[in-house]
């Protein structure tokens, strides 16, 4: 009988230690999976879009420019409309990073090494980037979605203030002189890699200055792309502009 006992003890501890092994060998690996699919959902929930159809029960992809960022909105909708629109989609990417941050630093989900951290500084970039991804290619929407600005500033605003708010006063600047919101939209973007080489590597070192570049160079190239079309009519002069 004791012969049978020890194989069916062991049996027992194996079964017990496998959550705790599950949570302190498999669960750290899977976290960055994990922030960056929450990021890339909360970036496709198409505020603009819900906005406009629970406001005027239209679909924003048809009227005006076809995107669901505030700037359509507003036209389509009105400024409460396109201020609401604005402040949920940069919401989206503040909470996005956020969560990453939170996800990726949680106590108790491993020993937190040099390596750890600087996985941990990738990992947060990267939810950065999905959730400006998901805004501008929106799973729910087909993969049509804004072009990722205000979502942008959420995201900026977490990571790199100081840059944000010098490329906001760009985006001001610009949007005074030529009245085109596109057209400051994609030079504040471009702006944020400069400002943010700028900034953390020659007037405050800062010791995770490529994820941060990472995010600042993809994100504004995101951006600019995602404006290709009012690319287009600007050089035709076929720009709406803001009034």
């Amino acid at each position: 009988m004791q012969s049978l006992s020890v194989p069916r003890v062991g049996c027992i501890f194996s079964v017990s230690s496998r959550p705790r092994l599950f949570i302190r060998r498999v669960l750290p690996q899977l976290r960055p999976v994990l922030a960056i699919s929450i990021a890339y959902l909360l970036g496709s929930i198409p505020c603009g879009y819900l906005v406009v159809r629970a406001k005027e029960n239209v679909d924003i992809r048809q009227t005006g420019s076809g995107g669901t960022g505030a700037t359509n909105v507003t036209r389509s909708a009105g400024k409460a409309a396109g201020a609401l629109t604005l402040l949920l989609d940069a919401l989206k990417g503040t909470v996005a990073v956020l969560i990453a941050a939170w996800l990726l630093s949680a106590p108790g989900m491993g020993e937190h090494t040099n390596a750890t951290l600087i996985s941990a500084a990738w990992g947060v970039a990267a939810a950065a980037l999905a959730v400006i991804i998901g805004h501008i290619f929106p799973v729910w929407l087909r993969f049509r979605g804004g072009k990722g600005v205000a979502t942008g500033v959420g995201v900026f605003l977490v990571l790199m203030p100081a840059v944000l708010g010098i490329a906001a006063l760009i985006f001001v600047a610009i949007v005074l002189l030529t009245r085109y919101v596109s057209l400051g939209s994609m030079v504040a973007a471009l702006s944020i890699p400069v400002l943010a080489l700028l900034k953390y590597k020659l007037v405050s070192p800062h010791p995770d200055i490529a994820p941060l570049m990472a995010v600042a160079v993809i994100g504004a190239l995101l951006i600019v792309c995602a404006h290709r079309e009012n690319v287009g009519r600007l050089v035709q002069g076929r720009e709406s502009k803001f009034r």
